[in-house]
């Protein structure tokens, strides 16, 4: 099998598309970095390191990006400027390849147990509701019976949006008035989804930008009433950040990863952002997998993140 034998044309040509303004911006600094030269040298690797530090790749990541190319300029004597592109492409694959992000051929849930309960983290303004509901259409159109929990009570709009989701992807809802506990709509969205024999359970919870020891307290106590329901809820802590903001998901992914025990992320609006570059950063500097991204508005544009695909679109 191919690489990309699992992805239709039209999902190709939306990360393409979903990507342009990243290769745009990258590209042309690139270009900037090896004008007059004719080998990769110490000038332009300092240059090079600005470029993905710009491009939102983060410091940590960049570093290792650069320490890898600096030994393939010592391994080969000489490396050409025109060889740079092809170079980089391949480094940060190799070191995609050995951080924990799985390669997802489409959208699924385990099968071993029912329901799996996904509960999904995250500030407000990152896509949260959106992504939640693209989920549970992508999953629902897999044939997975699907129940959404409002359980972000702190603002009566989070509710309402969830709500508008599910009618538009017809799936039920269990929710209460706004200021209720959020915990006890999570144990009524389990018994609710238990009793129809549901295959998967979203969660959505507050998007308020909490201190560590107030969400970890919060988030414990839905996880905690949940247990009493489905004793290994969740299976699944999906924090969504926002690939716009660039270096602050990654801060917001510190905190989160700090605050509760999250297992998988999904990144949004890369297709309004020049600093798409934070997905490789992401990937490689938490053990966490990139489940999803988010490369346009519509209801599809959700997609299952594939790091070699990702990295494929980016260097085309």
């Amino acid at each position: 099998m191919g690489f990309f034998s699992f992805f239709s044309k039209e999902k190709k040509e939306k990360l393409d598309k979903g990507l342009e303004k990243t290769k745009e911006s990258v590209f042309s600094k690139l270009a900037r970095v090896i004008v007059g030269k004719s080998k990769v040298d110490a000038d332009v690797l300092d240059n090079l390191e600005e470029v993905l530090i710009g491009s939102d790749v983060g410091v940590v990541t960049t570093l290792k990006i650069i320490d890898r190319i600096e030994k393939r300029v010592a391994n080969d004597k000489f490396l050409g400027t025109s060889e740079l592109n092809s170079v980089l492409r391949e480094e940060i694959s190799e070191l995609l390849a050995q951080s924990n992000t799985e390669n997802l051929e489409e959208f699924t849930v385990p099968t071993s147990h029912k329901p799996h309960v996904i509960m999904v983290v995250g500030v407000n303004g990152v896509g949260k509701t959106t992504t939640i509901g693209k989920l549970a259409y992508q999953l629902k159109k897999k044939g997975f019976k699907v129940v959404l929990g409002a359980a972000d009570t702190f603002r009566a709009a989070a509710i309402e949006q969830l709500e508008i989701w599910a009618q538009r992807v017809d799936v039920p809802i269990v929710k209460q008035k706004m200021g209720s506990d959020p915990a006890s709509v999570a144990f009524d969205t389990l018994q609710s989804a238990t009793s129809q024999g549901a295959d998967v359970v979203i969660i959505d919870t507050a998007g308020r930008l909490h201190n560590k020891v107030n969400l970890m307290n919060e988030l414990g106590k839905v996880r905690k009433v949940m247990q009493k329901v489905v004793p290994d809820a969740p299976h699944e802590v999906l924090l969504v950040l926002d690939a716009s903001t660039g270096q602050n998901a990654i801060e917001q992914a510190k905190q989160f990863t700090l605050a509760t025990e999250v297992n998988a992320l999904a990144l949004t609006k890369l297709d309004g952002t020049a600093k798409g570059g934070v997905a490789i950063g992401v990937s490689d500097q938490f053990n966490i997998p990139v489940k999803y991204i988010g490369v346009g508005e519509g209801i599809e544009d959700l997609q299952v993140f594939n790091k070699i695909e990702f990295v494929d679109s980016l260097f085309n």
